[in-house]
């Protein structure tokens, strides 16, 4: 399902929410395509994202993939719905120092409470950096 086939409200909400996300802005995110229960969201590697061995620091790739995956659910809660992580589990396969990287949310499986999805983080040359599988709750 691409962007078109989404609840126009739905996609208009995660629009809304990520222009008025303040930590997405510092980090430097970009929204990417949005489906029914999938998202991307791109990061351009950049000085003030590096560790201390020239590699983009594990806490900035933490930060893309829950955004990711919150904007993923975002497409299949309903409007007055909310939802938090309750973990979130990241597997670092390969570092990067300098590009673009983008990761990709999409749903396994959603209950009545519980969301499960995987994330996967590549490079502009597709090759993966990281991979991730998380859970959120909803909280309203």
């Amino acid at each position: 399902m691409s962007q078109t086939d989404l609840d126009p409200r739905k996609l208009e909400r995660a629009r809304k929410a990520f222009s008025s996300v303040a930590y997405a802005k510092f980090l430097g995110l970009e929204m990417g395509e949005v489906g029914d229960g999938t998202a991307s969201i791109h990061l351009e590697v950049r000085d003030e994202l590096l560790q201390i061995h020239a590699v983009v620091h594990g806490g900035a790739i933490a930060s893309l993939i829950d955004t990711a995956s919150a904007f993923a659910l975002l497409t299949r809660i309903e409007l007055d719905e909310r939802v938090t992580t309750t973990d979130l589990t990241i597997h670092y396969l390969r570092p990067i120092s300098s590009g673009r990287m983008t990761a990709t949310a999409n749903i396994v499986r959603g209950g009545r409470r519980l969301f499960v999805l995987s994330i996967d983080v590549r490079d502009e040359s597709d090759k993966l950096l990281a991979t991730a599988l998380t859970t959120y709750i909803k909280i309203s």
